[in-house]
């Protein structure tokens, strides 16, 4: 039984007609089905929640978009969305529903849990965030020399580090001006060092942002920051006054030395990297202000919506999802490319990777069986229009097929001079060439325009040819304002799980970080303790082992 259920997926009659449906396409070029279609884009093209996608850059027909929403239903997609809303445990392995979007659940419908609704004590937490809030920005509470706070440091990794890191940054033109936001996650020295460096223990509040209050890096990097404040003048009676917590484990945090009062809950229906809707986003609610916190929640709650409600033709995530299915299953594609044309959207592409390649990047289905087709892209990106000066050549003359997610306002937070349209045309002008291309006599024409001569056009004419025929979606909003930020987010999260569900994998555990963490702490046992011994060791880390000892024990 269970390896049947690891091949069901594609032995579905809509899996195989989409088969079929690729080889039928495999010679198409976009460029002529433009030419073929003056009404492609608004064929392809959908609205929802302040964002709009344009999709007429793909290697798709009618026929196509009707195939995969065929395989969509077939794999249950319209339940399992609204299994994941209503609390059911769609984290399978660990028993336990995935209900991030509680979290923005500014109505006042109730969100159960094994029978009891969770709304109060959310709605409790956003309470205290907006006291906590405002006593700091007001400059009510104030550190040991009753001095106003001027740094927030945000400790924590993965989904307490980048999901709060990408919305600060993103939503820099609201900051509060008076507050530097910090963030801290690398074990490495170097970036704590850096960041205390340049802050003052009197005006720099800590906070904590750990669910299990027992993540290595960030409790190490805690313990520093504790150190530094007890040695630059503050003592262990005002650490209170400094360290605030966010964690599941309020024991732990009290033992550190963190207020009772000062610590904020997380939840186990909450996953990592889908917590910055919590107190998790506690550094930005304190330079945004709370008001753009809730309207950041209120578009990641209108992009909700439309996910659980919108016909599959007409839902953004769903057709996002789908189309990263078609190239990945169908095209071999095993990348996908975040670019978005917006300096404060830079960090995106990094959440991304861990929201998308963390959820997906599984190789059994839920049901522990393996699976027999390809599931989570590599996610990577960059800021445009830099990558054009960089990887973009990949994308456009390399031999990997590499779909890509296009993102720009419509306009700026900063006008100078023509930057934004220049800027706008880079983001269009890449989209066009991708998918149209140059043909050999294009080239060959372009180059006699320019006068070269007849060798000169044959030696050239070849590598100067772009395929194109490369997929694409833009995606596009007015401004980058709290509430779009919150509804583009929420947007690649559920695209992340549709995927899931298509793959049948487990969009909400991540076992292979945790076998990471084990092998690291018998590791850092045996680099502290040359006598510990293991019997499991390979030979290439038993070596590097040595070589660390050695080296730090003779002082070299």
């Amino acid at each position: 039984m269970t390896q049947a259920r690891s091949k069901s997926l594609t032995e579905r009659p809509e899996w195989k007609a989409l088969v079929d449906h690729q080889g039928a396409m495999a010679n198409t070029h976009m460029r002529d089905l433009f030419q073929e279609d003056p009404e492609r884009f608004k064929r392809y093209f959908v609205e929802a929640s302040g964002l709009a996608l344009d999709y007429s850059k793909n290697l798709v027909v009618d026929e196509t978009i009707e195939r995969l929403m065929a395989l969509a239903r077939s794999c249950g997609l319209p339940e399992r969305i609204e299994a994941m809303f209503r609390g059911e445990k769609v984290n399978v392995s660990e028993n336990r529903p995935a209900l991030h979007t509680a979290l923005r659940n500014m109505n006042d419908e109730p969100v159960m849990v094994d029978g009891k609704d969770i709304m109060p004590e959310v709605r409790d937490t956003l309470a205290r965030m907006e006291e906590f809030v405002w006593r700091i920005r007001s400059t009510q509470w104030r550190g040991f020399t009753n001095k106003p706070f001027t740094d927030v440091v945000s400790i924590g990794i993965g989904g307490s580090f980048l999901g709060p890191k990408l919305v600060s940054a993103s939503l820099k033109p609201y900051w509060h001006g008076r507050l530097n936001c910090h963030y801290v996650a690398n074990i490495d020295g170097s970036h704590i060092t850096e960041v205390l460096r340049h802050i003052n223990p009197e005006t720099t509040l800590f906070l904590i942002q750990s669910k299990s209050f027992k993540t290595q890096e960030t409790l190490e990097n805690t313990k520093v920051a504790r150190e530094w404040f007890l040695h630059n003048g503050g003592s262990e009676e005002r650490i209170s006054k400094h360290f605030v917590g966010v964690t599941a484990n309020k024991p732990e945090a009290v033992k550190f030395g963190i207020a009772e009062e000062n610590i904020f809950p997380m939840w186990d229906w909450v996953g990592g990297r889908y917590s910055l809707w919590s107190a998790i986003g506690l550094p930005t609610a304190l330079t945004i202000g709370m008001d753009n916190f809730r309207a950041l929640l209120s578009g990641a709650q209108a992009m909700d919506k439309h996910f659980r409600s919108a016909p599959l033709e007409q839902n953004l995530p769903v057709i996002m999802a789908l189309l990263g299915v078609w190239y990945g299953n169908f095209w071999g594609a095993d990348a996908h490319a975040i670019l978005p044309y917006d300096h404060y959207l830079r960090g995106l592409p990094a959440h991304l990777q861990q929201v998308d390649m963390e959820s997906n990047g599984k190789c059994v289905t839920q049901h522990g069986d393996p699976v027999a087709y390809q599931t989570g892209p590599i996610i990577w990106g960059g800021a445009g229009a830099n990558g054009q000066h960089a990887y973009h050549q990949l994308l456009h003359q390399g031999t990997k097929l590499s779909p890509a997610d296009f993102i720009i306002p419509l306009h700026t937070h900063n006008p100078v001079g023509n930057h934004h349209a220049i800027l706008f045309a880079n983001c269009l002008s890449q989209t066009q060439a991708l998918m149209q291309g140059k043909t050999e006599a294009e080239a060959r024409a372009e180059l006699a325009d320019q006068g070269l001569s007849a060798e000169a056009v044959e030696t050239l004419a070849r590598h100067k040819v772009i395929p194109g025929n490369k997929p694409s979606n833009t995606l596009f909003f007015e401004r980058a304002t709290p509430r779009t930020v919150g509804a583009l987010i929420a947007l690649y999260e559920h695209k992340t799980y549709a995927q899931g569900v298509i793959w049948d994998v487990d969009s909400f555990d991540q076992w292979g970080v945790e076998l990471g963490k084990q092998l690291g702490k018998d590791i850092l046992d045996r680099l502290l303790d040359g006598e510990r011994k293991s019997e499991t060791t390979d030979s290439s880390t038993e070596g590097l082992i040595r070589i660390f000892r050695n080296r730090h024990m003779n002082g070299l």
